[in-house]
This record gives C-alpha cells, structure tokens and sequence, in this order.
C-alpha cells in the first residue's frame, strides 16, 4: 500500500485516486493538465508558480500547455465520497468557483466604464462592478487579472466621475477599488493632492452605508500611504474616521476598528494634521480602545499613533487628562509585542518629560519593574534606549516599594543610569 494511503486521524482512508500527488491531500478542485494527469488545481498552479513549468510532476513529460481543465466527474466523486462518509467527520467539499477569464473581465470593465451618453444606465454599470468585486472575493489569481486591465485607473475615473448619479455605483466601484493595493505613486497623489477628491471621500466618511464609510477610509489610509503627502483636511476627516473607532458597524466591528486605526495612523504620520487629530478627541477614543482590547497589529498601531500625537504639547496634555492612559502604557509594556512595549514606552517617555505628575503616577503604576525587566529583556535597542531615559527621568519619583523588596531586583546588574 502506498505511504499516502496512510489512515487518517479519523480512522479512514482516503481513497487513492482521490489524492493529490503532489500535496497527497484530498483534491477540492481536480483538473486535468495536458498530459492526461489530474491534480488539484491550488497545487499544480504553486508548482507553476516555482518555477517548475515544463514538466509533469508525475509523469515528467513536458507541459506543451498549461490549460488546466477542470476534472467534474472526479469532483463529483469526491464529493459523493464526502458525503457517504459524513458520519466520520469528513466534511463535503464545496463546489468550486470558476476563474475569472479575461474576455469576460474585459466586458464588465468596458460596461462598468460606460458613459451617461451611451445607453447603458448606472444599474448596468453597477451590477458590472458587482460581478467583478464577485470575481475578486473568489481568489488571488481573479485580482491580479482584474488588476492587470487596468482596473484601479477606471475605478478611479468612475468613482471621481462629475457626472455620476447613483449612490450604488459610487458604493461598488469604492468597494471594488480597495480590493486591490494602491502601490502606483502617481495613482495615490492623484487622489490627495485633489482638494475635490479628499473632499468627496470626506462625505462618504459620513453616508448612510456602514460599508461606504469603512471603505471611504479605506481608501484615504491607501491613498496616504502611497503618496507620502500631506492630505488637505479638515477636522471632518478626522471625525468620520474617529467614529469608526467610537462606533464601530454591528455587522463587521473587526474591519472598521481595524481599518480606522489605519486611517488614523496614515493621518497622523504629517505634523500638519496632528493637532487637528488632537482637536477632533483621537486621545481620548484612542485609549478607550486600547483599555477595551485589540488584536496584535491593532494594538501596535494605536500605540505607534500615541507614540506620534505625545510629541506636540497639546497631545500630549490630551493623553495625560485621559485617567487610563498611564496605566493602559505601562500595563501594555512586555505584554503585546517588541513593537507595542516600544512605542509604550516612547508614549511614556513624552509624558513624564512633560510633567512630574505623571512621572509620579507611572511609578506609582509600578513602571520601573516593568523597564527594569526591558533592558534585561531581547527588545530593540531603541525600546532600551527609552527605557533608560525613562528611568533617569523618574529616579526622584521612584517609590521604596517599586523593587527595593524584589528578591528578582536585589541583585540585579543593571545600570540604568
């Protein structure tokens, strides 16, 4: 009996034939390549990928051509065998989607981008850019596709479009958009260096639609991003992302936390808009989220946007009234990442510059253990380096009982200053 025929942990076989020879694992989506050879088509397409493009992994003939022909009859029978043995834990595989083909990508581009002249109406276009976002949702290999006939460049011209009069085809091509990366420099400033532009997505930070709003935000994070400029804001952009964070939608709170701690960060990255952040309430919503929790990444980007609002004096006042904000710093620190303890500490270290009081409450908070223990720990240099400023900075509001008692800190061989 061949090794891949070995039982599974749910005590069953899978059958043979039903194998992938490649990965050994049960096929979800079976095609034939010219050879006459069936594999599943997420594995024979990374043996492509690799480099691996001229021969048959099995039979090692040469692959004259790489259309990959879906196997339905074999699919079928795999999903037959799913279902006979259900009572065994074995989960029935879904049916897979077809990829996109690049003659019907080009129509549904050529329709979406139909002017108000032509007889296609904006129900047509938006029901195009809705089989496209479709296509897009399904797999990798559909967005690059889509991305490669010059999709972002339409999109952008529709959605900025003077004369567009549907709130639907506003919403699809926005959300078609932000499908893709916006890594084209020139395609970023076209959007922030545009007073009408910012000011239109500024609006769609405020409609109706949840998702609108989230990918309005989307948007100005990438667009920010890519061009490294300065957006020309009010305070209103500020509020429409700040009320992701307050409010975030019922339906998909994860993404629009997410996505307005981007926004915010991307923002906030220009000295300019800073105090307009401060002056919108980013301390105050920005703490209460961190105090709330959030994932990894999330964390470690609010506490980089602290980090950068705590370098002007009024960000820095803002923080210090928030109660939790010292406690929240000083509690994140070795807890979250390398990165969250750095910027903790950062945040921390304008804080106490600014004003003994809140050296005094950092202390109190028991913050020395906490950089004792960093300058002994593997964290960056730089998270050392403001550890030690930090602990020269409150040498005087050093309690007795910070670690005077600490049988782990009586004999310690750190110098911090």
């Amino acid at each position: 009996m061949p090794r891949s025929l070995e039982p599974l942990d749910l005590g069953i076989q899978i059958p043979y034939h039903f194998r992938c020879p490649i990965s050994l694992e049960l096929m979800r989506d079976p095609v034939t390549v010219c050879t006459g050879q069936t594999y599943d088509r997420t594995s024979i397409e990374s043996w492509v990928s690799t480099g691996n493009n001229t021969t048959c992994p099995v039979t090692r003939a040469p692959l004259s051509d790489f259309t990959l022909i879906p196997n339905h009859t074999l699919r079928r029978l795999i999903q037959e065998w799913c279902v006979a043995n259900r009572s065994n834990g074995v989960e029935r595989i879904p049916t897979p989607k077809q990829p996109a083909d690049p003659t019907s990508v080009r129509a549904l581009l050529s329709q979406a981008s139909a002017t108000s002249g032509t007889h296609v109406s904006s129900r047509s276009r938006a029901a195009a850019l809705r089989r496209l976002r479709g296509f897009a949702r399904d797999s990798e290999k559909n967005r690059v596709l889509i991305a490669a006939h010059n999709a972002k460049e339409i999109l952008i011209r529709i959605l900025f479009s003077d004369d567009i009069d549907s709130s639907e085809l506003v919403s699809e091509s926005l959300a078609l958009l932000v499908m893709f990366p916006m890594t084209e420099h020139d395609k970023c400033v076209s959007i922030i260096s545009d007073p009408g532009r910012v000011e239109f997505l500024t609006r769609l930070l405020f409609d109706s639609s949840v998702e609108t709003r989230v990918n309005a935000a989307a948007l100005i994070e990438m667009a920010v991003t890519g061009s490294k400029e300065t957006v020309s804001s009010s305070e209103s952009i500020f509020e429409g992302v700040l009320d992701l964070l307050r409010n975030p939608a019922s339906s998909y709170p994860r993404r629009a936390l997410k996505i307005g701690i981007k926004a915010l960060f991307a923002l906030c990255l220009s000295k300019q808009t800073r105090r307009i952040a401060v002056s919108a309430g980013a301390p105050e919503i920005l703490i209460d989220r961190l105090a709330a929790g959030l994932d990894r990444c999330d964390t470690e980007r609010a506490l980089a946007t602290v980090e950068i609002l705590c370098r002007s004096p009024e960000g820095c006042a803002a923080f210090g009234e928030h109660a939790l904000t010292v406690p929240v710093l000083v509690k994140t620190i070795l807890r979250v990442s390398d990165r969250a303890t750095e910027y903790a500490a950062g945040a921390l270290l304008a804080l106490c510059t600014a004003e003994e009081r809140w050296r005094d409450e950092a202390a109190a908070a028991g913050v020395v253990v906490q950089l004792l223990l960093m300058v002994q720990s593997e964290c960056t240099e730089r998270a050392k380096r403001k550890a030690q400023k930090l602990l020269k900075l409150l040498r005087d509001s050093w309690p007795d009982y910070s670690f005077a008692n600490s049988d782990d800190f009586a004999c310690s061989e750190v110098v911090p200053f």
